[in-house]
């Protein structure tokens, strides 16, 4: 496992930034959720509203879900003229660091991730004090209005989970294991707790590591040479949904793959039918509506679902019947 980077908040030169018709062109073209424990990163879109926006997330660096993520605030930010800067820590500690940092310089707003929300009331609340408008995006949907957020962009992941639990009795499924990459994440335990509740087989939960992703794969492929009633893996993530499909391989069993959450490589493999589905939450949904709303709520005072309800981006389930049209989405890097 390579060494955490430090948490440092960090801005890359503005000459990374989108242009507004490069936002236009990117959004037409699109129309045609593992790395280490604790990453971060940055990027610097400018732009003339004067605003400065920062989001800070709990993902993980070079994950291609949170680069989608990433994509859609950029775009937003450059659509909007809104200078952003991108930080993130998969460490509670480290998140909270990177909002202070952003409180100390300055900025107008703060889109941030609750995957553990205890450790960021204390960065809200410093927010708030110092005028800074703070939204939640991806996770916490249970509890970003006890927070003290504004607002809030993503998928109820209770929702989806029983989404799934009632998708697996459809498809005739009795035995499945729900693996959970990331122990304490509330986001994942609230998706496999709701397959577990609605699925009307037996659910087992299975926690492994998601930082090495060898010993994930190989930890699923015990678990099904143990259990040869599994005939479901459950995996909270398209990286791991990919290995979960080499740990059946391993292990000579029958059991088929779902998953929450896509990328280009998970598009193929429900193509090839090696993935019987995938929850979409749309991740590059999330980014852009959170740095918009900032933009909104600082230039015009809207505040999206009132401020008392969250701004659904999911679920949608992707499968083989309907892959194709989100496959042309997947190329163009919005999907």
């Amino acid at each position: 496992m390579k060494t955490p980077p430090s948490h440092k908040y960090r801005r890359s030169a503005p000459g990374t930034a989108l242009t507004a018709a490069a936002a236009v062109c990117l959004l037409i073209s699109g129309c045609s959720g593992s790395g280490d424990a604790q990453s971060e990163s940055s990027a610097r879109v400018s732009g003339a509203s004067g605003l400065k926006v920062a989001m800070v997330t709990h993902g993980a660096e070079g994950d291609a879900f949170w680069q989608l993520v990433r994509k859609g605030a950029e775009v937003a930010a450059a659509k909007d003229g809104v200078e952003l800067t991108y930080a993130s820590d998969a460490d509670a500690a480290g998140q909270a660091k990177l909002v202070r940092d952003a409180i100390r310089e300055g900025v107008d707003g703060i889109a941030l991730t609750l995957a553990k929300p205890d450790a960021m009331k204390g960065p809200i609340a410093e927010a708030k004090a110092a005028g800074i408008a703070v939204v939640g995006l991806n996770s916490g949907i249970g509890s970003w209005r006890s927070s003290g957020v504004l607002q809030y962009f993503g998928q109820d992941e209770s929702v989806a989970g029983r989404a799934v639990g009632d998708k697996l009795d459809d498809l005739g499924a009795k035995h499945a294991l729900c693996v959970i990459h990331e122990r304490g994440n509330i986001s994942l335990e609230a998706r496999c707790a709701g397959v577990k509740k609605a699925f009307g087989g037996r659910t087992d939960m299975l926690y492994s590591d998601g930082t090495d992703m060898d010993a994930l794969t190989e930890s699923v492929a015990a678990r099904l040479r143990l259990d040869h009633d599994i005939d479901e893996v459950v995996t909270n993530g398209a990286q791991f949904a990919l290995a979960a499909v080499k740990s059946v391989h391993k292990a000579g069993s029958r059991a088929h793959i779902a998953t929450f959450d896509l990328n280009k490589e998970l598009v193929k493999a429900v193509q090839d039918g090696d993935v019987q589905f995938a929850v979409d939450q749309q991740p590059y949904l999330q980014g852009y509506l959170a740095v918009d709303a900032l933009w909104l709520y600082r230039s015009n005072g809207n505040v999206s679902g009132g401020g008392v309800a969250p701004v659904l981006t999911g679920p949608a389930f992707v499968t083989k019947t309907n892959v194709a049209s989100v496959a042309k989405l997947a190329a163009g890097g919005t999907r």
